[in-house]
Formats: structure tokens, C-alpha cells, sequence
């Protein structure tokens, strides 16, 4: 295999919302890729973009890829870190471009498929350059919230920074407290670095990775997708995701600060075990945190420019992507 013709080929990056059948599709589209033998590939190799999969014991709740998918399809960065480990999105835009030069120079295509946008930002746009975390000062930010409240936190963030503030919730404690720490840092408000970063790829290109085809699976009917959201919830529940966060609580390093925990579903539970609720209202709130989280992806994805978007939910949505991705790579 010539190792040049498969760095030629473009970027496969499957984008969508929580629930939309991103596993399903991306793991068809793989079978037939190594079967159909377009451009030569071998076959295909899936790259987890979601901030949940990395960490181990995680599994119920972040609708892990089981066993069976796994030996399907290969797998990049699922399991990768314990939940008390930090895990930045300029970190999985390293281990990313490893995990691409290593499946490409296999004869294989690269597929990026998951939901969390930051990470496909850092990637692709380029994020690097970002102030590294400074636990001092993120234990300020955590002293001053738990003084102030994270709403407070967040009007003091459109002082510096409205762009950022304008699509972040005030209660969105993680990426507030990102993004006054990113400014207080630097003295840079944090859409001035990503205004930076997209710049210097327009100029440079994607550094590396390619021509970059974005194909959003993005559902055509929201209320189908609020029911397989409400569904998913409830096999995770029968799958025994209580008890999964009940283990979890039983380990002395993790506390619902962490990241980790903080990830939708998670800190529902954990604060259903602290007895903060019962088991009705955490059922409830969790899926309605699903829900935005989903909207949240929904509207970062309309507001990207240069991709092809699939119903995915539609009864040709897999045929649609098959041809989809064919004809970009029989077009290099």
C-alpha cells in the first residue's frame, strides 16, 4: 500500500448529536468499506470522539461499545484514563493524530465519529495553543463559585468574553470555569484563541490531516429523537447504571467535581445515591440533561459550515452515508 495515496485520501469525521445512532452507523459504514474495497482501502478503523469514552468504569452510562462492537470494528481512544485523570481536548487532539497516522499507514480510513464538539474543534481547527490547566487557579474559580454561585461566575464571563458566555448555560460550571481560567491566564478571552486558531487554518490548512469531509447525522425529527434519548436512559437503567455509579462512589479519589463525574447522567445519579432526590426525579432529570446536551450539539453543528448533513434517523439514512462517503473518496 502506498502510504502517500492513503494520506491523500480525506478525513472521515461523523458528527452528531447523543442517541442518534452514531455506533450503529459508523460501524456499518466500516463493514462495507472493508468489503466494498473502494480506493484501494482495506477496510476502516473507528475513532472515538466523545470526552466520556476514555475513561475506564464508565461503561453503562456512556453507552460504551461492547464487546462484540469492539472486536467489529477496531477502536481508538475508549478506556484510555482512569475518571479522576485529567483529559483535555489539546490531549485527544495528540492522541487523535496518532491514532490517524497509525490506521492510515495500515491502508485503512480514519473514521472520527462522536459527539463532543470541542474535541473535533481541537482537532481539526486547532486549539492547541490554549493556556494549560492551572489547578491553583481552578481551586480560585472553585472558591469564588462556591462564594458567588456559577451564575454569578458566568455574567462575570460576558464581561471578558460575551461571545463565549452567549453559548455556554450559566449553570455550565466546566466550561465557565474553563473559560475565566483560559482569560486570567492569558488576559485572551478564550473566542479569541479559537478565532486565532481558525485563522491560521485557513491559512495553513488542517496541519496535517487532509481534506476533512464533515458529515453531520443530524435527526430530522426532534421528537423521535427525545424518545430514543428517554429509551436509551431507560436500558441503561435496567443495564444496572445505578450500580455502576455505586462502585464508582466506593472509590476515595473520585468526587462529583471531577469531569468525569460531571458527564450527563452521572451527576444525576451520584446525586440520587447522595439521597438529593428519588429515584423518579433522577430518572427525569437525567434524560432532561440528555436532551440539552443534545440540543447543544444540535445547534454547534448548525452552526458549522462545509458539511454534508444525513437525517440519520431516516430509513435510507445508511445507504445515504454509504454513497455519501463513496463518492468523496472516488473523487480524489
Amino acid at each position: 500500500m502506498n502510504r502517500h495515496a492513503t494520506e491523500d485520501r480525506p478525513l472521515i469525521a461523523l458528527m452528531g448529536p447523543t442517541a442518534s445512532g452514531k455506533t450503529a452507523a459508523a460501524l456499518d459504514l466500516a463493514d462495507w468499506l472493508g468489503a466494498a474495497g473502494i480506493a484501494g482501502l482495506t477496510g476502516a478503523e473507528v475513532i472515538s470522539v466523545d470526552s466520556a469514552l476514555v475513561y475506564r468504569g464508565m461503561d453503562i452510562g456512556t453507552a460504551k461499545p461492547g464487546r462484540d462492537e469492539l472486536a467489529r470494528v477496531p477502536h481508538h481512544l475508549i478506556d484510555i484514563c482512569e475518571p479522576d485523570q485529567p483529559y483535555s481536548a489539546a490531549r485527544f487532539a495528540t492522541d487523535a493524530r496518532a491514532a490517524i497516522e497509525a490506521i492510515r499507514a495500515r491502508g485503512r480510513l480514519p473514521l472520527l465519529v462522536g459527539g463532543t464538539m470541542l474535541y473535533f474543534k481541537a482537532l481539526l481547527d486547532g486549539i492547541d495553543a490554549l493556556p494549560e490547566a492551572d489547578p491553583d487557579l481552578r481551586a480560585i474559580l472553585d472558591a469564588e463559585a462556591a462564594e458567588r454561585g456559577w451564575p454569578a461566575m458566568h455574567a462575570e464571563l460576558a464581561r471578558v468574553d460575551p461571545v463565549t458566555a452567549a453559548r455556554l448555560k450559566p449553570n455550565d460550571s466546566q466550561r465557565i470555569q474553563r473559560a475565566l481560567e483560559v482569560y486570567r491566564a492569558s488576559g485572551r478571552a478564550l473566542s479569541e484563541w479559537f478565532e486565532q486558531a481558525r485563522r491560521e487554518r485557513e491559512v495553513e490548512g488542517d496541519a496535517g490531516l487532509g481534506r476533512v469531509v464533515r458529515i453531520a447525522l443530524e435527526p430530522g425529527d426532534r421528537a423521535l429523537l427525545h424518545r430514543r434519548i428517554a429509551e436509551r436512559f431507560d436500558a441503561m437503567l435496567a443495564a444496572g447504571f445505578v450500580d455502576e455509579v455505586r462502585t464508582l462512589r466506593l472509590r476515595p479519589e473520585l468526587h462529583p467535581d471531577l469531569p468525569a463525574i460531571r458527564a450527563v447522567g452521572y451527576r444525576q445519579a451520584w446525586a440520587y445515591l447522595d439521597g438529593e432526590c428519588g429515584y423518579d426525579e433522577f430518572r427525569e432529570k437525567g434524560i432532561a440533561a440528555t436532551r440539552q446536551l443534545a440540543k447543544r450539539q444540535l445547534t454547534w453543528l448548525r452552526g458549522m459550515k462545509e458539511v454534508l448533513r444525513i437525517d440519520t434517523l431516516a430509513s435510507d439514512a445508511g445507504r445515504t452515508l454509504r454513497e455519501t462517503v463513496a463518492s468523496q473518496l472516488r473523487s480524489e
